[in-house]
């Protein structure tokens, strides 16, 4: 259950915030790094930001619509469930209900266009979730190593992008990638039984399969 202690750090930090939301524990660090992401905002630097943004928005929607519409053809009930309970769960569930819960201001004059509530970042946990449920269902377990270390750096930039727009504090991005990894692992340990015994079977057609193919040729 290694995706439970992230979500447990992310909702008592959420309850930190709320005991007050103008002035956390940690809001002197939000406001150094933020004085760090003064600008000049132009550049490649708005460019790499921008491109972040959108990912985060519809594209980041697009994305797992994209995948579930490919499990469900291939008639993968188990992996589509997954990703349903995981962007259900830690999206709309954890991360909008903190963000109502705690209903914290954002940084003065953001970049781009936000919403109500800066707490958690969701483009945060919308990347995070990503990289957990790609690595799950369409990396071999040979690779995840690698895709691990590229998931963290990409996670990592989206982070940057939010505090650079002004659209979060450091410690909302945080938070976010803390919920979306955490319910992209907790979604994975719940259907890990599903998801095995669906991969035999597919295994299996795929063997069953080939054999047809061979002895049609004979």
């Amino acid at each position: 259950m290694a995706g439970l202690l992230p979500l447990v750090a992310a909702a008592a930090t959420a309850l930190v915030v709320r005991a007050d939301i103008t002035d956390p524990p940690f809001q002197g660090l939000d406001d150094r790094w933020l004085d760090r992401m003064g600008g000049p905002h132009d550049g490649p630097y708005m460019a790499a930001a921008t491109v972040l943004n959108w990912f985060g928005g519809p594209v980041g929607a697009v994305l797992p619509l994209s995948l579930l519409f490919f499990l469900l053809v291939r008639r993968r009930w188990a992996s589509a469930g997954f990703l349903l309970v995981a962007f259900l769960g830690g999206n709309m569930l954890v991360i909008q209900g903190l963000k109502h819960l705690v209903d914290r201001p954002r940084p003065a004059d953001p970049l781009v266009r936000v919403d109500h509530g800066s707490f958690p970042s969701g483009h945060a946990a919308t990347a995070a979730l990503l990289v957990v449920v790609a690595g799950a269902l369409l990396v071999p377990a040979a690779r995840r190593r690698a895709w691990w270390y590229g998931g963290a750096a990409f996670t990592l930039a989206m982070m940057w992008s939010r505090t650079w727009l002004h659209a979060h504090w450091l410690s909302d991005t945080a938070a976010g990638a803390a919920v979306g990894a955490g319910a992209g692992f907790l979604a994975w340990w719940l259907f890990q039984p599903a998801l095995a015994r669906e991969d035999v079977r597919s295994h299996d057609r795929r063997g069953a399969a080939a054999g047809a193919g061979t002895g049609t040729a004979v």
